[in-house]
């Protein structure tokens, strides 16, 4: 086993990964940037190292500064977590270069999984379903409107390298096409160096589905079954949970056996994960993509089958044999997760910024929360605006559901807006109380980010106050015969200076 590694990201995934390595009594070694020299993953490292510098390029995305620091600080491994290097081939040749052990797939399975176009010809040598497309586009190809006559409308544009929603359009009529074209190319050469793009038929009321998979180097391949992430805005995942209401068994074991032979296909190490799209209508299922890394919804599936994801990578990563089986797979309960972002879901999720002046996380049976920012930080525009993950375990779907409502309208946050009161809504939904929701769901539902007089606001304030007090900061109120209201801190403050 390792007995240094160094954790290359930031944030809350950082901080998870730093907790399990300490707990298997490795030392820990953390990189930061300016903006993050306080933040909590800086603390709880037993060593951390300045990178210099604030944007992400110059910061956590810079493989020669990591790659340094790394070999000065005598560490034997670096776990990329999600993001940033975590699917960067040449990352991890530089680790291999600089004799380093990278906590995750080899660099050529990396390689071959980041090319959409790529993965999908292995799906199909796998035997794995796969949504019709059309061969590769680029700006100054001759007759686009070509790739859509094996295809059909509506159709779905995608990048053929990256993912997080960059290079992605909604194509429904052909005079669209064009324009589509050029602009989700330009997106994706900014996104990711490489302005290629494909046309995939486009499902308009899928659920989006994945596996997770663990393989370690003697080929030993299981999953750990699935994920439901349907709940999306542009293309980003807002909630999961496991198990997925849309799945049966019969079409859960299919989907599965074809997750495990896509990873065998691959030559897959480590965790990863496969993700589907299936049409609730016909049953049928497709490959979509294959994620070389851990993903941010990890959490769920350690709830309820009572593993940890990291402990089991790093162990793989040491050389280390799956110490389980298909068969030791159980699940039990239900878990959801709901990531918190600092933005404004009534501004079509703009990101927000600020100091994070109350930050006080619920807790409780069954909950559980996986943060990277404390009480007094300053979020800023730098990174992704997520600031954490809630998840809520209970022994059916609709205890955990209770959980995770309960425990969201006791989260108050003050200084920075959130997306809280949209998760709050969006929970309670009929439709995703009764389980019937797509990749849709966001947008069929306007009152979903529609402001308007919610009792989580007036509950907000009154528990930001309680903290305040509690905290000592009584001279702001003065007793007296007035409403309550008029003698709070927050009364008059902007309803987007809450959560």
């Amino acid at each position: 086993m390792f007995t240094k590694v160094l954790v290359a990201n930031r944030g809350e995934i950082a901080v998870r990964v730093l907790q399990t390595l300490q707990a298997m009594g490795i030392t820990t070694v953390s990189v930061f940037s300016d903006p993050d020299a306080n933040a909590p993953h800086v603390s709880l490292a037993d060593e951390a190292y300045p990178l210099g510098g604030s944007t992400a390029e110059e910061t956590y995305l810079d493989r020669a500064k990591i790659i340094d620091i790394a070999v000065r600080s005598g560490v034997e491994a670096v776990h990329p977590g999600y993001g940033f290097l975590s699917e960067n081939p040449a990352f991890s040749r530089d680790c291999a270069s600089a004799g380093l052990v990278f906590i995750g797939p080899d660099p050529d399975t990396i390689e071959l999984l980041g090319d959409k176009v790529r993965s999908k010809d292995g799906a199909i040598r796998a035997r794995v379903p796969v949504v019709p497309s059309s061969p590769i586009w680029l700006p100054g190809d001759d007759k686009p409107h070509d790739l859509v006559s094996e295809i059909g409308l509506p159709l779905l544009i995608k990048a053929a390298a990256g993912g997080g929603g960059r290079g992605m359009r909604i194509v429904e009529r052909i005079e669209e096409l064009e324009l589509a074209l050029e602009s989700a190319s330009r997106e994706a050469s900014a996104a990711f160096g490489d302005g290629r793009v494909f046309l995939e038929r486009y499902i308009p009321s899928a659920r989006h589905v994945e596996f997770q998979v663990l393989a370690d180097s003697a080929g030993k391949t299981i999953h750990l079954l699935e994920r439901e992430c349907s709940v999306q805005r542009r293309y980003q995942k807002v909630i999961e949970e496991t198990p997925s209401p849309a799945l049966d068994q019969t079409l859960r074991c299919a989907m599965a056996e074809s997750a495990v032979a896509m990873a065998v296909s691959a030559g897959y190490t480590n965790a990863g994960t496969v993700e589907f799209l299936v049409d609730p209508q016909t049953g049928e299922y497709y490959f979509l993509e294959m994620n070389a890394r851990i993903q941010v919804e990890h959490p769920v599936t350690e709830e309820t089958l009572g593993l940890d994801m990291v402990e089991l990578q790093t162990r793989i990563a040491a050389g280390e044999r799956l110490p389980i089986s298909q068969d030791d797979i159980r699940p039990m309960g239900h878990a959801l997760e709901c990531r918190i972002y600092a933005e404004d879901p009534y501004s079509n999720f703009a990101p927000a910024v600020g100091q994070l002046l109350a930050w006080q996380p619920p807790s409780g049976m069954g909950i559980r929360l996986d943060s990277g920012v404390s009480e007094g930080q300053e979020i800023t525009a730098y990174y992704d605006s997520m600031l954490a993950k809630l998840v809520a375990w209970g022994q059916d779907r609709a205890s955990s559901i209770g959980r995770m409502i309960r425990a969201l309208e006791s989260f108050p946050v003050l200084g920075v807006t959130t997306n809280i009161p949209f998760l709050i809504k969006a929970l309670r939904h009929t439709d995703f109380m009764s389980g019937d929701y797509d990749t849709r769901f966001i947008d069929k539902y306007p009152a979903l980010t529609t402001p308007g007089a919610d009792l989580f606001q007036s509950v907000a304030s009154e528990i930001a106050e309680s903290f305040w007090q509690a905290n000592g900061n009584t001279t702001m109120r003065q007793v007296s015969d007035t409403p309550r209201d008029n003698q709070s801190p927050w009364h008059g403050l902007p309803k987007s200076v809450f959560p």
